[in-house]
């Protein structure tokens, strides 16, 4: 039985860092090593950890240096063969690890396993809504296009994978192993750039399962900031990314995921109710790449629709609307869901 090493970064968590310690704990699958990474974090947040007496967890100190830091301090000290990895505000459902590691144990070619998302609220409720994404035949593109790897709490990877992408530093007085990038300019979009190098730098595969295994958080506090500090972030993976993706490669995807990631900024900006920061977001994915139209009509068409209403619309009227899609979303979402999971694993053959 293969043991999982599992990541959570701590900081000003204190609010949700309970449930999500105590969803790792609930877990099916027992073989696991929790290491709880302490960004440094003022509030109570490590307290509230501290209060936890099982065995498997260890608490790892660390001045404030980020999410991508003290991800890399945990995986220094993980031991398992797997590492997974999860943000102190969101859950797992309890079979997670255990799909995971049924997933790369069949899988030898797969270096990430990853899964969906349902969405929760602040409360930890249920929105109905699912981070649906492309599971199969992933490729660099589609990392920078329509991020399959939907959120940090999805990922179960192969120890041998990130020593693939491993690279030295002295960033804190000794030069020691990264694998995420330190840059604190590329918060929030470090995720998408391991991932990259990941597909571009190593033979490994990235490849989902359909269930949704992780509770994703949506959290509406500053979000005019943090919709701006995505889209700088985004900039500067880009820029980065030129240092190990091929020129002409580059070349030919730089304003596809460019325009990609602004209707997804613009789409969040709906969810926020930010409906003129939509509608920006909206036309300037166009203005850069306008054949975003013909290659996802659907998605972007809802998106622009949406953006206008929201802008448009007094409020009540937009939200009553608002509610009627998410049910209808959700509900389609949920079936699609539940198709490819019986697809994954049909009933056995009753013979009579």
């Amino acid at each position: 039985m293969k043991k999982i090493s599992v990541i959570i970064p701590v900081y000003k968590v204190e609010k949700y860092v309970a449930a999500t310690v105590e969803s790792v704990l609930a877990q099916t699958y027992k073989n696991f090593e929790l290491l709880i990474i302490d960004d440094g974090s003022p509030d109570k947040s490590i307290e509230i950890c501290q209060q936890f007496t099982d065995n498997r967890i260890k608490i790892i100190r660390q001045e404030n240096r980020g999410v991508a830091a003290a991800r890399n301090t945990g995986i220094r000290h993980a031991q398992g063969e797997y590492l997974a990895f999860l943000d102190a505000d969101d859950l797992w459902t309890p079979e997670k690890l255990a799909k995971h590691v049924e997933h790369l144990d069949n899988s030898p070619t797969v270096g990430v396993s990853f899964c969906r998302s349902a969405f929760i609220d602040e409360l930890g409720e249920p929105l109905g809504i699912y981070q649906i994404t492309k599971l199969k035949e992933i490729t660099p593109l589609d990392l920078l296009c329509r991020t399959p790897i939907g959120n940090g709490s999805v990922p179960v990877i192969r120890r041998e994978t990130l020593g693939d992408i491993a690279f030295q530093d002295n960033l804190y007085g000794s030069v020691e192993n990264f694998y995420f990038d330190d840059d604190r300019q590329l918060h929030p979009s470090e995720d998408v750039e391991c991932w990259l190098r990941i597909a571009i730098k190593t033979k490994w595969l990235i490849d989902g399962i359909p269930e949704a295994l992780t509770l994703y958080r949506v959290n509406s506090q500053g979000f005019s900031a943090q919709l701006v500090k995505k889209l700088n972030s985004w900039e500067r993976m880009l820029e980065k990314a030129h240092a190990y993706v091929h020129p002409k490669s580059m070349a030919e995807w730089e304003n596809i995921a460019m325009a990609y990631q602004l209707r997804h900024l613009a789409r969040r900006a709906v969810t926020l109710e930010a409906g003129s920061t939509a509608v920006q977001f909206a036309h300037r994915a166009l203005s850069i790449y306008w054949r975003i139209l013909l290659e996802e009509p659907r998605r972007t068409l809802i998106t622009l629709a949406a953006a206008y209403f929201l802008w448009l619309m007094p409020k009540p009227l937009y939200r009553q609307i608002q509610s009627l899609a998410l049910k209808i979303t959700g509900a389609s979402q949920k079936r699609r869901i539940l198709q490819e999971e019986s697809l994954k694993n049909p009933p056995s053959l009753q013979l009579s």
